[in-house]
């Protein structure tokens, strides 16, 4: 069976989720799985240990999440696979023609066991952190 992704909210809840739906790839997003209102105010460690519990791997583009302590811990605890986003500055549809041109190293590495985070660039991922 493929790999699930959950999307973080700084990757909408739009345009991004409809792109790589339309590539045949499995998403939830935030709002989808906790509603509009709680998924703005959840903590990331929150979501990362949910999405670790269910599963799921992980698109973002935060990848200064590597360095805060809790979120880490969550990453860690969780075995978190995520894959986020090298230029945070992208417009929703130059995310998602990124994650689309790129999704079958995606499926690829999402298949093995986290904790990790890889960096999504357009001209490939590369790790940024692994345990």
């Amino acid at each position: 069976m493929p790999p699930e992704f959950f999307i973080d909210r700084s990757l909408g809840r739009h345009v991004v989720p409809a792109a790589l739906r339309q590539a045949g790839v499995k998403v939830h997003t935030m709002a989808e799985v906790y509603g509009e209102r709680v998924g703005q105010g959840l903590r990331d460690e929150e979501w990362l240990r949910e999405a670790g519990q269910r599963g799921w791997a992980v698109l973002m583009k935060d990848a200064k999440i590597r360095y805060r302590p809790a979120e880490r811990d969550a990453l860690i605890t969780h075995n978190v696979r995520a894959f986020c986003l090298a230029n945070a500055n992208l417009r929703a549809i130059e995310q998602a023609e990124r994650l689309v041109a790129n999704i079958a190293r995606i499926l690829v590495l999402a298949e093995q066991p986290g904790p990790f985070i890889y960096g999504v660039y357009a001209d490939g991922v590369r790790p940024l952190w692994q345990r």
